[in-house]
């Protein structure tokens, strides 16, 4: 399986939106810090999460969540 995911950070709101093969292990780099792209503003709630069977559907859509049509206006909480 191929995951997209949306992460939030608890220190200042902001989102992050990546994919992966490996949703609990890419999770846990996030949390540990080892991730360049989010080590700085962390820790990270994993608030949001699609599955696809191949990789390319999941680099199409999280290539839409990071267009101006897929962007984040307001999340609960």
């Amino acid at each position: 399986m191929h995951y997209v995911y949306l992460l939030r950070s608890v220190s200042d709101g902001g989102f992050y939106i990546g994919y992966t093969a490996n949703l609990r292990k890419r999770f846990a780099q996030h949390a540990k810090g080892t991730s360049l792209a989010t080590s700085h503003r962390g820790p990270w709630k994993l608030i949001y999460y699609e599955a696809y069977l191949n990789q390319e559907n999941t680099l199409g859509r999280e290539r839409y969540f990071k267009s101006g049509s897929g962007q984040i206006e307001t999340l609960p909480g």
